[in-house]
């Protein structure tokens, strides 16, 4: 499953601490931007995580699926690179 989790928290001490449970499942790709490949398995104990660290009535988290299709069909410009894929061969 590829996930791309986007954030916009007031406070900085929670957005530090929204930072630092995004990154143990996920990889940072612009300052509020994660993304990457999980097992199903994980979602609950990150959404959980995720609720317990924001502040409902003022900060505001998307998670979003991205099937393959979907993320292949990305367009990234700059300096945006595309994450592995985990499943890919790392050597041909």
């Amino acid at each position: 499953m590829y996930l791309l989790a986007a954030y916009d928290v007031v406070s900085d001490k929670r957005r530090r601490r929204l930072q630092k449970a995004l990154a143990g499942w996920l990889e940072p790709v612009q300052r509020s931007v994660f993304e990457g490949h999980i097992l199903p398995n994980v979602l609950p104990p990150m959404h959980r995580a995720v609720t317990r660290v924001i502040d409902l009535s003022k900060d505001s988290v998307r998670i979003f699926s991205m099937c393959e299709s979907c993320r292949r069909s990305a367009r990234l410009y700059g300096v945006a690179a595309p994450l592995p894929d985990p499943s890919a061969p790392l050597f041909l």
